[in-house]
């Protein structure tokens, strides 16, 4: 399986986005699509380049590490301890050689290991799909719930100002104000 396949895989899970930079891409799960407004961090990565680390020596034709980042219970089922895997070894799951502390797996061109890394990539989407917080409409500032009995509809409230301050008509402080 080369880097295109792989991310391939990764832009049928459903809400992912992919990111491209420097060769390299990042599924980013963004079902609300606005990530240019609110930028996370990714589920998967494919690096094509020692760019960011030259652990793996991807520098040379074909070359491509799939990073995956998972659930703390799924990391340590697979390494309770650190196996001293070789970074560079081809098609065997490992520690992130940067990101183990955060619970990121790796595995350079995974051929034999894909059942397992399809898998974890199945995790990896859940627990991003688990973390995701959608976007909550922020209340705009002219607008109050009446909440008199049968008043559950918002209202515009005309602001005004008063010595300075801004107060909503209505209020008891704009209603003393106007006195």
């Amino acid at each position: 399986m080369d880097a295109d396949q792989v991310i391939a895989v990764l832009a049928g899970f459903p809400g992912t986005r992919i990111v491209e930079g420097n060769g390299d891409a990042f599924a980013i799960h963004d079902p609300d699509h606005d990530y240019e407004q609110r930028p996370r961090q990714g589920w998967a990565t494919v690096v094509r380049s020692d760019v960011n680390d030259t652990a793996s020596d991807l520098d040379r034709p074909g070359a491509f590490r799939l990073n995956i980042g998972l659930p703390t219970a799924r990391y340590r089922e697979l390494f309770p301890t650190d196996p001293g895997t070789d970074p560079t070894s081809r098609d065997v799951l490992f520690p992130h050689p940067v990101y183990a502390a955060y619970h990121w797996v790796a595995v350079v061109e995974p051929v034999t290991s894909w059942p397992l890394v399809r898998e974890l990539l199945d995790v990896a989407h859940d627990f991003a799909v688990r973390k995701h917080v959608p976007r909550r409409p922020v209340p705009h500032p002219l607008i109050v719930a009446d909440t008199s009995p049968g008043g559950s509809v918002p209202r515009q409230v005309a602001r005004r100002s008063t010595g300075g301050r801004q107060e909503a008509d209505g209020s008891d402080a704009a209603r003393a104000n106007r006195s």
